[in-house]
Parts: C-alpha cells; structure tokens; sequence
C-alpha cells in the first residue's frame, strides 16, 4: 500500500502520536527516529504531531525533538497549534478562516514559537461526577487552554506536565474545558474501557490509551478530525495520508489515513483499525515506517 503514496515531499501528509510511537514509554527518543522525522520533515512532507498531550507537554516533546515547524494537533483534536510560518494553514490560505465547523478560531499568540490555529472546549461537570460515582479511586484532570490542571490527586510521578492546581472533585468542572483525563491505578486499560463503556456517558467522545488513561474530549473532536480539517487546509490528496499510533486515541486517526500503521504491542482494537503494524516504539517501529516513504 505505502508503494502507491507520494514520496517525501510536500504531496505527502504524516500524522505521529507521540508517546508509544515517537518517544518509548519511558519518554526515551531514538537517534533512529528522530533522523527519520527531519528527513522528512527537510523533505517539505507534511508531518504533524497528533497527541493527546496538552499544550505544556507538547511543547515538552517539541523540544527533544528540536521540531520548529510544521503543525501539532494537541489534547486529542481540541487544540491545533502551528508551529513556526512553514505550514500555517493561516498563510497557505491567504489568512481565510480554516475551520467553521468544529472550531472557534482566535489565532491567539501564545509563544514565540507556535500559535493557536483553533480550540474547541465543553463543559465536562456531568462526565466528571458519572466517572467519579463509577470510579471513585480514579485520579481525574481536567485542562483548559491555558491556566494550571485541575486535578484531585496527584498523578504517578511523570505522568503530567506543567502547573497543577488540587481541587475537590465538586470543584474540578469549568466552562471551557478542553480534556477531561481519568487515571485508573488499580484497573487495566481493557477494564477502564469497560467500566466507562457501562457508564453511558453521552455527547461527549472518550478513548482509552495503551494504559488505563481516559480522555474525554469535546463532542466530534478527534485526532482525526482535527487532521481532515489541516488536510483540507492544506490540500493535499485523502490517499497521500499516513498516520501512526499505539493508543485507544488514535483509532479514528488510522482509520483517517489512507495508510494507517499500529505500532507494534498495540491493542487488537489499535491493529484492526489500521492497515499495518510495524516493530514496538523500543525497536524503533516508526522510523522503519518513515524511512520506507523516503
């Protein structure tokens, strides 16, 4: 299938979760796939990050990657940011709104080195309560677009980035949320899923990740969709897609792709929604994948 799609260049759209895909699950990054990253991305492909990682660890991962252009869908689809003017859809469409839809655009300037393209937030109190009540030892965040996470415990030691406010559970819901997180410690990921699922919690999207992480996202928004919206953005060809991940959250953006690729240890949810596996992120899976669209 990978034989049909564009060479490296700019006909050519790619579309990487970060943890268990880019960096090992101990935050490692391989020489390999780093390598296999900027060729890419000197090539002029559209490479994008797509993680459910919020601005701050964004950010974080941005750094150990030394990537300074290019466009990174954050918070599962609720944040896009573009990074750098290489690839800002802003400019490749002449500064014309690039999404009516899903989005509110602001174009808010948050660093000197990425900007807000669009956002979308909810009101997660309901969510937060069922999950609570269900869950009632589950560590649980709630983030918005700027401003410390509301959390009401603290987190393992590495698994959240940037400022944390502890708050009762009453008090974690705002307004303008853009990702409710549920840690469950003491359940696997398969029966996180499970006990959620029971729930029934509507007008809202969740997904579960390689661990028992869970993200609830606002109504709509997916990695997927955040991606169709910069593919359009920028116009490159539905069949010149490629998109790689591990996790639960990933599953609408490998079927997004037109090639999508499971990492290896990925969930049979995550395989069957793609259309290849490669090696585990420790045997540098993803550079094999890169490096195969030189």
């Amino acid at each position: 299938m990978e034989n049909l799609l564009p060479h490296a260049g700019s006909d050519l759209m790619i579309a990487l979760d970060i943890d268990g895909t880019i960096l090992g699950h101990d935050g490692s990054l391989s020489k390999r796939v780093k390598e296999a990253i900027h060729a890419h991305i000197d090539a002029g492909t559209r490479l994008m990050l797509a993680t459910g990682r919020g601005i701050h660890g964004t950010q974080l991962a941005l750094g150990q990657l030394e990537m300074t252009e290019g466009v990174a869908v954050c918070s599962n689809g609720a944040i896009s940011l573009g990074l750098g003017e290489t690839f800002l859809p802003t400019s490749v469409l002449g500064g014309r709104e690039i999404i009516e839809s899903r989005s509110k655009l602001r174009r808010l300037d948050v660093g000197s080195n990425f900007r807000v393209l669009s956002y979308s937030t909810f009101d997660p109190r309901e969510q937060i309560l069922l999950l609570h009540e269900a869950l009632p030892e589950a560590l649980l965040a709630v983030e918005e677009l700027d401003g410390p996470r509301r959390i009401n415990r603290a987190f393992p030691p590495g698994e959240l980035s940037g400022p944390n406010l502890v708050l009762p559970v009453d008090q974690l819901g705002v307004e303008n949320a853009t990702r409710l997180t549920v840690r469950a410690t003491d359940l696997t990921s398969e029966e996180l899923y499970a006990a959620v699922r029971s729930i029934g919690m509507e007008g809202v999207e969740y997904a579960v990740g390689w661990s028992a992480w869970l993200d609830v996202s606002p109504f709509g928004i997916s990695k997927g969709a955040a991606l169709e919206d910069m593919r359009t953005a920028l116009g490159v060809a539905p069949q010149a897609t490629v998109a790689v991940g591990d996790g639960g959250n990933d599953l609408e953006m490998l079927r997004w792709a037109e090639y999508g690729v499971a990492m290896g240890g990925a969930s049979p949810r995550v395989v069957a929604a793609a259309n290849a596996q490669t090696k585990p992120v420790d045997e540098d899976g993803l550079a094999e994948v890169l490096e195969s669209l030189y």
